[in-house]
């Protein structure tokens, strides 16, 4: 199959999971046809997939990962020592684990073709990470606390696991509880790297999207408890922080570079 015919017969699967009066129609053009079948994907909920439908979706995910430019963690200087920044798609980051910022369902962000981080991991990953998400739901029995983390497998992403944690929600004034928190968010996902022997982690700016944590004070939180981690546990693991706008990365900087090593 070319990735026309994946993208085609995956539509195709998808769609015949809904009732038939649900069913949108399927646009001519490849542009429509792929925003379709992510918006697909968004939707579905996580249940078993047939492994014939799991094949034709790997290398459907794998042909669309070749057309992307890769980022290896070799390819990055550092900042400090053990520490960098980079700006980029974090789905495109080739690195031992990729962080998460998910809600406390754990299976990812259902609203179609969104834009936010759930989302974009959950689907490059593809459907079986949702599935595996809410296996470990179920066996935990009760939603993901804020600032604890779980890891999974990466699946059709260019790293090898990727960590998920839940970030507070700030709605009004930020507070010491909300700073904890993301504290928190940073400890859990690298002791977890470290009890599984990951040599390298990537996160995103955890909560400073819809959950309203500000970004400058995100940012500060994020390098002061990396670093204090560092030298607590003497971990030789390379930290990466991941921003995707100028801004962002003009704040990570300033704090890389002005903090003590």
């Amino acid at each position: 199959m070319d990735q026309e015919a994946r993208r085609k017969y995956l539509i195709d699967h998808l769609l015949r999971e809904y009732p038939a009066h649900e069913r949108p129609a399927v646009p001519s053009d490849a542009q429509g046809q792929r925003r379709l079948l992510r918006a697909l994907m968004n939707l579905r909920p996580p249940l078993p997939i047939d492994g014939e439908v799991l094949s034709v979706q790997d290398d459907y995910l794998q042909a669309l990962r070749s057309e992307k430019r890769i980022t290896c963690l070799a390819d990055l200087r550092p900042t400090r020592e053990g520490l960098y920044l980079w700006r980029g798609d974090i789905t495109t980051l080739q690195c031992g684990a990729i962080v998460n910022a998910a809600n406390s369902g754990l299976t990812g962000c259902y609203q179609p073709c969104h834009t936010c981080i759930d989302n974009c991991i959950h689907t490059y990953a593809g459907m079986q990470l949702r599935l595996t998400c809410a296996e470990l739901m179920a066996r935990q029995g009760h939603e993901e606390p804020v600032g604890r983390a779980k890891l999974t497998p990466a699946y059709n992403l260019p790293c090898d696991y990727v960590i998920h944690t839940v970030g507070p929600l700030v709605r009004g004034p930020l507070t010491e509880r909300h700073r904890a928190q993301l504290c928190s968010c940073y400890r859990a996902c690298l002791d977890l790297a470290e009890a599984h022997h990951i040599p390298s982690i990537a996160f995103c700016c955890i909560s400073t999207g819809v959950f309203g944590f500000p970004g400058e004070a995100a940012a500060e939180l994020a390098v002061r408890t990396v670093r204090a981690w560092r030298q607590e546990t003497g971990s030789a693991m390379s930290i990466i922080f991941n921003v995707f706008t100028e801004r962002d990365e003009a704040l990570y900087r300033r704090l890389l570079t002005a903090a003590k090593p």
